[in-house]
């Protein structure tokens, strides 16, 4: 109020003596209003255009529903109905609605993947609606519905199908495959899937998910499909890796409109844990193209990561292979896979980098005829687990052996020093002892 009193009062005095009169040569008509309140002017202040900010990224391999692992789900199922009957007290019947729980499958690292800001997964089988029969031998996979409902509900958020089994049940299952996940991410805000699409226009509709500010893209691409090929008559779209020109475009377009892009690849030799030079040279292009993080899948092996970096002297990481989450393979290689998990960091200059790179070994553990298949995270894979997983053929070959130090070297081999996450598990014998010790010591 009082500051625009005087300045009201100056324009007053100004008109009264009359504006032609005064001259801005005459130092007596000069007004001084420094000392009216008007502010100095200031430079104007620029907040920075980006503030810091990280997110946290799981990821795991590949989901390979043999049919022991189904069984496994059903007979979970059974029980959960029949505890359901037994407590008439009990109103929640959701169970009873279901044929198959594969919650018991991945109830020990569930936590793990619900603390992630985003979580990954290389959907191995295909998931075709219902409208197929369930199948897990002879290379041949149709999964049931509940799987893809129980690994939404456990955390997962983003899904690739693009691998060799997406063609199992032809190009008709793939639709009915893509018509499950379409519903899915209609009913779940945040869920993509990757790998496989309706036409090419669903193809070049990028999967984008935007978390803590962030904008992350995905591509997922496979090398190949088993030997199945979509009809020349279908437009669904499969991205293999021989159309390096296709994953260039796609990798350097989603690059402009993202903060980070990761990319799906299923590539490599099954049943090894050596990266062959045609992969190495694959996911360099990858990096150079634009992508941030690489997650390799589909050799069924734990293989080696490593940061790339471009002719800028910028990095980027990949995992070559995170092998099986969860499988009904015999081989011991086949048994121990990996959780890549991972930091998504933007500074405030808009500089994204990965940080904080760790991988945590899983094990698939089955009990003797391979049933109550389940996945444990290294730090709860005891010595009395080890002691009772089956190993079937046990005589049938160099793999088939069984213990700490197979599944420690199998690590220690495959998983750079810097990335390892290994907590020693705590064995029930110890516990018991260290219980004891604690009972005696009270009394």
């Amino acid at each position: 109020m009082k500051f625009r009193y005087l300045v009201l009062l100056s324009f007053a005095i100004l008109a009264m003596t009359g504006c032609d009169s005064i001259k801005k040569s005459d130092p007596e008509y000069i007004i001084d209003i420094s000392s009216i309140g008007i502010p100095e002017q200031t430079e104007p202040t620029t907040e920075p255009p980006f503030r810091a900010t990280s997110v946290s990224f799981t990821a795991v391999g590949d989901n390979l529903i043999h049919s022991y692992v189904y069984h496994t789900a059903k007979e979970q199922a059974n029980q959960d109905n029949d505890d359901d009957d037994d407590n008439k007290k009990n109103d929640d019947k959701e169970n009873n609605d279901k044929e198959y729980d594969f919650h018991y499958c991945y109830e020990n690292i569930a936590d793990r993947i619900a603390n992630a800001d985003l979580a990954f997964i290389n959907q191995e089988t295909l998931i075709c609606n219902g409208k197929y029969d369930v199948s897990g031998t002879n290379l041949n996979f149709n999964s049931p519905v509940e799987l893809g409902n129980d690994l939404i509900d456990i955390g997962f958020d983003i899904f690739n199908i693009g691998n060799n089994h997406m063609l199992d049940k032809t190009a008709e299952g793939l639709e009915a495959c893509l018509d499950y996940w379409s519903d899915q991410q209609f009913e779940h805000d945040n869920l993509v899937v990757i790998g496989g699409y309706y036409n090419e226009e669903d193809m070049q509709d990028y999967r984008i998910i935007k978390t803590k500010g962030l904008k992350f893209g995905f591509l997922g691409y496979t090398d190949h499909t088993n030997g199945y090929s979509l009809p020349e008559s279908s437009e669904l779209q499969i991205v293999y890796m021989d159309n390096e020109e296709l994953m260039q475009q796609q990798i350097q377009e989603l690059s402009e409109q993202v903060d980070c892009v990761i990319v799906s690849a299923h590539w490599g030799e099954e049943d090894t844990h050596e990266v062959t030079d045609s992969v190495k040279e694959l996911a360099q292009k990858f990096i150079d193209w634009g992508a941030d993080v690489v997650i390799g899948t589909g050799s069924h092996t734990l293989q080696t990561m490593e940061y790339l970096t471009r002719a800028d002297g910028s990095q980027g990481f990949v995992f070559y292979s995170l092998g099986n989450f969860i499988s009904a393979q015999t081989d011991n290689f086949n048994m121990v896979g990996g959780m890549g998990m991972f930091d998504i960091c933007r500074d405030t200059q808009g500089v994204i980098t990965i940080e904080n790179v760790k991988l945590m070994p899983l094990i698939t553990h089955y009990d003797s005829g391979i049933t109550n298949v389940r996945v444990y995270p290294y730090d709860l894979y005891t010595d009395e687990l080890i002691e009772k997983h089956y190993v079937p053929y046990s005589g049938g070959g160099t793999f088939k052996s069984w213990n700490r130090e197979v599944i420690d070297s199998i690590i220690q081999e495959n998983v750079p020093k810097e990335f390892q996450l290994l907590t020693a598990p705590k064995n029930d014998k110890a516990e018991e002892q260290e219980t004891e010790t604690e009972s005696n010591s009270n009394a």
